[in-house]
């Protein structure tokens, strides 16, 4: 079995945990996820299976989320999943305020990962540090925020806010809710998030883990996406079999493409591989498919 799978993650699970769950399922050891989703969040977490997984660090950095912040609160994971460390009423905050705000997230930004992350410090993740007690202050990070509309607003003591990102690979959205109320005068917590897009992965087309095993035990297929989905960010080369047979054996075959990162295929329904287009040329990267 091969391909990428569009995993719709529940509630509770960390992402490693659905990597383990995928494996016993598929009866496959080689599964990756293509970008960890925090355990209380849920929504898309996109899967390579197979000789697939050796594709993953060419997977499509940008996602797109729907997150509910709530003023007033701050904890020491930066969502309501952490111990509360202050409160204080913001009744004050107006959907207005809230508009004028977001403008300061967009573009390219440093942004400070929250102490409970998987960012390293010093060969360690931040949150083993912050579990054994250890003050760490992490280092500011550069991400790229494309788009910040609000989706929804709740006025009140604690006011809540939906809004829907889409932003680069990295990006935290708990440090945007903590810096959101920060920037209106008090705190913000992440209350609730949604990851709807991860690439060329759409919420909308996810198999979550209890449809993929009924599908099993109904002796029916996973559905499981070609490169051309999971990779569409990326152009296809399309080569002859004279071709193919020279480029998967190391050799660099002429291609009238742009330069960068490019899907290889033996006409058009056998993957090859990814390959590194340079002065009209396809430098062989990741070769996944010999000649038969």
């Amino acid at each position: 079995m091969e391909g990428f799978l569009n995993l719709n993650k529940s509630a509770g699970m960390t992402s490693h945990d659905c990597v383990n769950r995928v494996r016993r399922l598929l009866k496959e050891r080689r599964v990756g996820h293509g970008g960890t989703l925090d355990p209380a969040a849920v929504g898309v977490l996109p899967m390579a299976i197979g000789p697939m997984t050796r594709l993953l660090r060419f997977m499509e950095g940008n996602k797109v989320y729907q997150a509910t912040v709530v003023l007033g609160i701050a904890t020491d994971t930066d969502d309501l999943e952490g111990q509360e460390l202050h409160r204080k009423t913001m009744s004050y905050v107006t959907e207005d305020a809230v508009e004028g705000i977001l403008g300061n997230f967009l573009g390219t930004i440093e942004q400070i990962p929250p102490r409970y992350s998987a960012v390293r410090k010093d060969g360690k993740k931040l949150y083993e540090l912050a579990r054994a007690g250890i003050e760490v202050e992490p280092e500011a990070r550069r991400v790229s925020i494309q788009r910040l509309d609000i989706l929804q607003w709740q006025p009140g003591d604690f006011p809540k806010v939906k809004i829907e990102i889409e932003c680069s690979s990295g990006t935290y959205v708990r440090s945007i809710a903590r810096d959101l109320g920060a920037h209106l005068g008090g705190y913000g917590t992440l209350a609730y998030l949604v990851r709807s897009q991860s690439g060329g992965f759409h919420l909308d087309h996810a198999i979550d883990l209890e449809k993929m095993q009924d599908l099993l035990e109904q002796d029916q297929p996973i559905p499981l996406l070609s490169p051309k989905v999971a990779l569409s960010h990326l152009p296809i080369a399309y080569l002859t079999s004279d071709q193919a047979e020279l480029w998967c054996c190391g050799q660099k075959v002429f291609w009238p493409g742009d330069s960068g990162h490019v899907q290889v295929w033996e006409e058009e329904d056998s993957f090859l591989g990814i390959a590194h287009c340079d002065n009209r040329k396809l430098q062989p990267l990741t070769v996944l498919r010999g000649i038969q």
